[in-house]
């Protein structure tokens, strides 16, 4: 018992960090309230930053694809106990996440900057539609397990854990990859795009269609014909609104 309690308990500190995280991203990216944000003032020459922004950015990417995929949890599983290795990669991609916030370079430089009023409502809204959407997926798909409560809680009370079925709840009947469009919006969504911002932008974007790819390929490894089926009916990140997946209540998300 006193092993399970660990465990639970170690899950919840990896969620509560997570959590935290999540809140500091969302005023880091849209430069509100916290003390250092992404458009920060400069401190080093732009060169050196863009060094160091894309070498935090690439950190970032590596441990959050290569940790989620199927073939390193059953390595990783050999040393950290299974209840816990969910938490486990929220922990790493927090962590990952605070050493981007830590070390990130301003860079100064502007792309573009929306002076109308109209417009600049426009851009906040997109940003703020796009974190919200962003954590209503994961409430969608089932966010305590998404974020390793789940396992834990159940492996407390000892229950054995079953994986999420194949489901396509809500916005996943429009596109394949909500929480990904959720992202584009939440990075690209500013009245005011800096250098150092639109680095950032890029850089997520190339990972997530990256990411797409990798992910897309272990779904269909892993629920075969029903996600292939899935993939030809629903576009991947622009929805068709003519048209919805009617195939049944089935999705899932895996990163």
């Amino acid at each position: 018992m006193t092993k399970r309690i660990t465990i639970f308990t170690y899950g919840v500190i990896c969620y509560a960090i997570f959590f935290a995280t999540f809140c500091y991203a969302c005023g880091f990216v849209g430069n509100i309230i916290v003390p250092r944000s992404i458009d920060s003032t400069p401190v080093i020459p732009m060169s050196q930053a863009l060094i160091v922004n894309i070498a935090l950015l690439a950190v970032f990417a590596i441990q959050h694809s290569v940790m989620a995929r199927p073939a390193f949890k059953r390595w990783w599983t050999k040393f950290v106990p299974e209840p816990a290795e969910r938490s486990t990669y929220v922990l790493f991609s927090s962590v990952a996440l605070i050493a981007l916030f830590v070390f990130w370079q301003p860079m100064g430089g502007t792309i573009w900057n929306i002076q109308d009023p109209v417009g600049r409502i426009a851009m906040y809204s997109v940003f703020g539609f796009g974190w919200a959407l962003v954590l209503v997926t994961t409430f969608v798909i089932n966010h305590f397990d998404l974020f390793g409560l789940r396992q834990v809680w159940l492996y407390l009370r000892g229950i054995e854990y079953t994986p999420l079925k194949f489901k396509v709840p809500g916005p996943y009947r429009f596109v394949r990859h909500p929480l990904y469009v959720g992202w584009f919006c939440a990075f690209w969504g500013t009245p005011t795009m800096t250098v150092a911002h639109f680095v950032f932008a890029v850089m997520t974007a190339a990972y997530i269609l990256v990411a797409i790819y990798f992910e897309e390929r272990d779904l269909i490894a892993h629920f075969g014909q029903r996600y292939v089926q899935y993939r030809r009916q629903v576009p991947m990140l622009i929805p068709r609104f003519v048209k919805r997946y009617t195939g049944g209540h089935e999705a899932t998300e895996t990163e």
